[in-house]
């Protein structure tokens, strides 16, 4: 049934495909650069970064430190809003308070990019809270990851900025993560991201290997995040509608493997799935098995069952995620990913 669906989803067009050297399926969107995206401004030394709280709380002062040495050392200057130390239960301050913070930074002319501190949970709670066109009217760069991914999402929808899944302030910020923010966000570079050779003294790679699933490459705009987030906003306003022949790119941390099977599911329910020209799984950290009874899928089989079907490009390991050495991805601008090498190369800047 599946590989019907595909043949009449991909119909009399596909015989026109031309063909890899793998001898699989190399599939293209539109060349062009999408009219509907709204690309921000790069970043120079001495520009101003903004830091917000728009989800968890942290209840130390160290990480603020860290967090402004890190930007300073990158050439920065911070300026952290006025909610970010603000408490309301586990949250950042009150939805009113964090929604203020985040509109806050977008209108002040001084703030040439905003950062949230950390992710945790609660951005979706402000979503409705946000003022979309003023956001549109003050492209920014925007950078958060895990829970961040509602307000990825949600800005994509309804303004069509590119915004930036990648490290929030209190990552760390080794010389990988910051290297590939650098290139992309201050030398403006059509970034190619690819997991480090990492062998050693082993005669084969051990760790971040790559696992193709589909072989194959595609073309198409890159959106994606964190599986739980994104689908807790589906059926919603904020959540996108279109995903036709896009790269749809999916990391997560402490879900058990029956409930990331859940969540696939519901993106194949969703009418996600059926519409990706392809797909790239970063890192599940802590993604266990437990509470599935007699037995459970592995996480490997879980994705394999909902990703093999579509017959497109599509491979896991990438570097994103929980994960130390974690890149930076731009919502919106076209890419290629090559499913063999496990690469995803930038069609273009992804700032101006």
């Amino acid at each position: 049934m599946e590989r019907r669906k595909f043949i009449r989803n991909v119909g009399i067009g596909s015989l026109f495909l031309p063909l890899n050297p793998f001898g699989s399926i190399t599939t293209n969107v539109s060349e062009n650069i999408p009219k509907d995206i709204i690309i921000p401004k790069g970043l120079k030394p001495g520009d101003t970064i903004g830091i917000i709280s728009p989800a968890s709380a942290i209840f130390e002062t160290e990480p603020y430190e860290i967090a402004r040495e890190s930007f300073e050392a990158m050439g920065l200057k911070v300026k952290f809003g006025d909610f970010t130390k603000s408490r309301y239960g586990h949250l950042a301050g009150t939805d009113e308070e964090r929604a203020m913070e985040l509109m806050e930074m977008f209108k002040n002319d001084e703030i040439e990019a905003i950062i949230a501190l950390r992710g945790g949970s609660g951005a979706a709670r402000i979503l409705d809270k946000l003022d979309y066109e003023v956001i549109a009217k003050n492209p920014k760069i925007f950078i958060g990851y895990s829970d961040i991914t509602a307000l990825h999402l949600a800005i994509h929808k309804k303004t069509g900025l590119v915004t930036f899944h990648g490290p929030v302030a209190v990552s760390t910020w080794n010389s990988f993560s910051a290297s590939h923010l650098k290139k992309l966000l201050f030398e403006k570079e059509a970034v190619l991201f690819e997991n480090p050779s990492e062998k050693g003294d082993q005669l084969a790679q051990i760790n971040n290997r790559i696992r193709t699933i589909t072989p194959g490459i595609a073309k198409g705009q890159l959106l994606g995040g964190n599986l739980s987030v994104l689908t807790g906003i589906m059926g919603t306003p904020y959540f996108p509608e279109d995903w036709q022949g896009k790269i749809l790119y999916l990391e997560d941390i402490g879900e058990k493997i029956y409930a990331v099977d859940r969540m696939m599911s519901q993106l194949k329910l969703g009418g996600v799935l059926e519409q990706i020209g392809g797909f790239v799984f970063g890192k599940c950290t802590d993604c266990e098995p437990g509470g599935s009874g007699y037995g459970s899928l592995t996480l490997e089989e879980v994705i394999d069952h909902y990703i093999k079907p579509l017959g497109i490009p599509a491979f896991t390991g990438a570097m994103i995620g929980h994960i130390d050495d974690n890149v930076t991805l731009p919502n919106g601008i076209p890419a290629e990913i090559n499913a063999n090498a496990g690469t995803i190369e930038l069609l273009m800047p992804a700032v101006k």
